[in-house]
């Protein structure tokens, strides 16, 4: 199975071709910094690389989150279009997750915590041990303080995350990778159709209605 993964959450942007057949990515292509991508184009270059056709993409394997919420959102419309047009498989996956694996990827072992900022002074947080050749989570995904974060590297988790270092000096900046994310959607079949796919967003979502326009005089 031909894989393709979106991974848009954090400031380092993705696209990523991996075979469910071979260890590492056929091919990757990373942005890093600015406020924008070109989505389409940094996919056409890692089919490019890949020597693939989208006609021969499998799946899509989307980084839903927390994380940017345009950056999600771009690339589940570019999913739903996607398969709209092709029938394509589409796989969602937590972008917490994708760090985990990351982490694991790059050598560390042992209690994390995968910290992802959540804006209003709070932090997305949730636990992970990664072993030598498999990761495990050991807490859900929820909504911390930063003292609460603060909480766990004083327990001796390692805190990771794209930004962390801006509230934790000591923790490992970690970026979910595509790469990764199309690692984490080898072997599995829990496809969801495009207008079932939504970002992680563990807030309730409310909204204020507008108050009736005034009658000009």
């Amino acid at each position: 199975m031909k894989i393709l993964a979106l991974e848009f959450s954090s400031p380092q942007r993705s696209v990523a071709v991996v075979d469910d057949g071979q260890a590492p990515a056929l091919a990757e292509v990373i942005e890093t910094g600015g406020r924008g991508a070109n989505a389409l184009g940094m996919v056409e270059a890692a089919l490019r690389q890949a020597r693939l056709e989208r006609e021969q993409v499998d799946c899509l394997a989307i980084g839903i989150g927390p994380g940017s919420y345009t950056g999600i959102r771009s690339i589940i419309a570019l999913a739903q279009g996607w398969q709209l047009a092709t029938q394509v498989n589409l796989l969602p996956i937590s972008s917490a997750d994708c760090i985990a694996a990351q982490a694991r990827a790059e050598g560390l072992t042992g209690p994390v915590a995968v910290v992802i900022d959540a804006q209003r002074k709070e932090l997305y947080l949730a636990n992970y041990d990664l072993l030598p050749d498999a990761w495990r989570a050991t807490e859900p995904l929820r909504l911390v303080s930063l003292d609460q974060a603060r909480a766990q590297a004083d327990a001796g988790r390692l805190l990771v995350g794209p930004e962390v270092s801006r509230w934790f000096p000591d923790g490992r900046v970690i970026f979910p990778r595509a790469s990764a994310l199309g690692r984490l959607a080898v072997g599995r079949s829990d496809f969801l159709p495009g207008h079932q796919i939504e970002p992680i967003y563990l807030r309730p979502t409310t909204f204020v209605k507008a108050p009736p326009p005034r009658p000009v005089p």
